[in-house]
C-alpha cells in the first residue's frame, strides 16, 4: 500500500475541508453498509439492541427502525427490482450473494464513529464483507452533504476524482468480484480529459458532460443525484432509470466491505473521501494535477511513471497531508 494510504487513521474520522467560505462542519453524511450472514431480521434487532427505536417489519424483505437514537433506519435485502415475486425468487436462486443493507439517514459527522461500532457489532454477531467469499462484491456508500456555495466545490471535487481515482484504486485495489459488477466502473477517459481542462465551469456544465460521456449512475462516484438537485434540465442525456431522485448529496459507492479485516475501517475509507475534498479545497494543488494529467497523456509524452504513482508524488510533496494530520513517509 503507497505511504499515504498506509498513514490514515483506521481509528479517527478526519475532517472535512472548509470550502472557501462554505463550512463543512455541519455537512451531514448518510452511510449504506452491504454484507452477508445475517438476515434481516437479526441485523434489524442487533440495530434496535444498540440504538434502541421502534422496528416495523414491512416483510422478510425490509424492516424499518424508526425514533432511534440515530434517527430512521432501513434494513433490507439490497435487489432492485420491482415485483415481490421477482423479489422472492432472486433470493431464491442467489442466496446470500444478494446482501442485507443497513441505510441511515443523513447524520452529523459525529455520529460516523458509532456506525463504524455497529459494524463491529455486527461483525461479531456473523456479518461477513467482500472477503468472505469468492463472488461477494459488496460495498460502503457516503451519501455526503454538498457544502452551500452555489455548486462550486461539486465541480471543483468532480475534477479532484477524476484526476485522482486512478490512484485511489491502485493505492487498494477492489476485490476482483467487485470489479466485474456494473456499479462503481470507472469514469471514462474522455470524461476525465474534460474535467482536466474544465475553466471556469459550473455544476450545469458539468452534468452536460456527464451526459455525454457517462450517462449512469453506476460509478465509484455518483453525481447524478447533486446534478438532478442543482440543474435538472442539464440532464436530458440520462436515461431516466439512472435519475433515482435528486439529492443535495456526493453519493460516493467505491469503498468496499471488508469485516474483519484489521487494516481496514470505516473511518479509512472516510479519510479516502476527504482527501479528495481536501485536494477539491486546495486550488493550486487541483490545477497542479490538472496541469501534470495534460502532459502526462499527451500524445507525445515520454514519461515512465504511471499516472497513479504521480498522483501519490504530486500529493506527498504538497501541503495536504499536514493540513489533514496525517505524517506520510517520504515517497522518492
Amino acid at each position: 500500500m503507497p505511504a499515504l494510504h498506509a498513514q490514515l487513521p483506521l481509528d479517527r474520522f478526519l475532517p472535512l475541508p472548509d470550502h472557501g467560505a462554505a463550512r463543512s462542519a455541519a455537512r451531514r453524511v448518510g452511510v449504506e453498509i452491504e454484507f452477508a450472514g445475517l438476515s434481516v431480521k437479526q441485523a434489524a434487532t442487533i440495530l434496535r439492541h444498540e440504538w434502541g427505536g421502534e422496528l416495523t417489519e414491512r416483510d422478510a424483505r425490509e424492516v424499518m427502525l424508526r425514533k432511534s437514537a440515530l434517527g430512521d433506519i432501513k434494513i433490507e435485502l439490497d435487489i432492485a427490482l420491482k415485483k415481490e415475486w421477482a423479489e422472492d425468487l432472486a433470493a431464491q436462486m442467489l442466496g446470500d450473494l444478494i446482501p442485507v443493507e443497513v441505510v441511515t439517514e443523513p447524520l452529523p459527522q459525529s455520529d460516523l464513529p458509532r456506525v463504524a461500532r455497529l459494524m463491529q457489532t455486527l461483525q461479531a454477531a456473523g456479518a461477513v464483507g467482500t472477503q468472505a467469499r469468492l463472488a461477494y462484491g459488496f460495498g460502503i456508500h457516503f451519501n455526503v452533504e454538498l457544502p452551500d456555495d452555489g455548486g462550486a466545490a461539486l465541480v471543483a471535487t468532480a475534477r479532484a476524482f477524476a484526476l485522482c481515482e486512478d490512484w485511489l484504486r491502485m493505492a487498494d485495489p477492489l476485490d476482483p468480484a467487485r470489479r466485474v459488477l456494473p456499479f462503481v466502473t470507472p469514469w471514462p477517459q474522455t470524461l476525465v480529459a474534460y474535467l482536466a481542462r474544465a475553466q471556469g465551469w459550473e455544476p450545469r456544465d458539468l452534468a452536460r458532460a456527464m451526459s455525454a460521456h457517462a450517462p449512469s449512475r453506476h460509478f465509484g462516484l455518483d453525481l447524478l443525484p447533486a446534478l438532478q438537485h442543482l440543474c435538472p434540465d442539464a440532464l436530458e442525456g440520462i436515461p431516466e432509470d439512472h435519475l433515482k431522485g435528486a439529492r443535495p448529496t456526493f453519493h460516493y459507492r467505491l469503498p468496499e466491505t471488508r469485516l474483519g479485516d484489521r487494516k481496514w475501517s470505516l473511518a479509512y475509507e472516510w479519510n479516502r473521501w476527504s482527501m479528495i475534498e481536501h485536494i477539491a479545497a486546495d486550488p493550486d494543488l487541483l490545477e497542479s494535477l490538472a496541469v501534470e494529467w495534460r502532459a502526462h497523456h499527451a500524445p507525445l509524452s515520454d514519461e515512465k511513471l504511471l499516472w497513479a504513482e504521480r498522483v501519490e508524488a504530486m500529493i506527498a510533496a504538497s501541503r495536504l497531508p499536514s493540513r489533514m494530520g496525517i505524517m506520510p513517509q517520504r515517497v522518492a
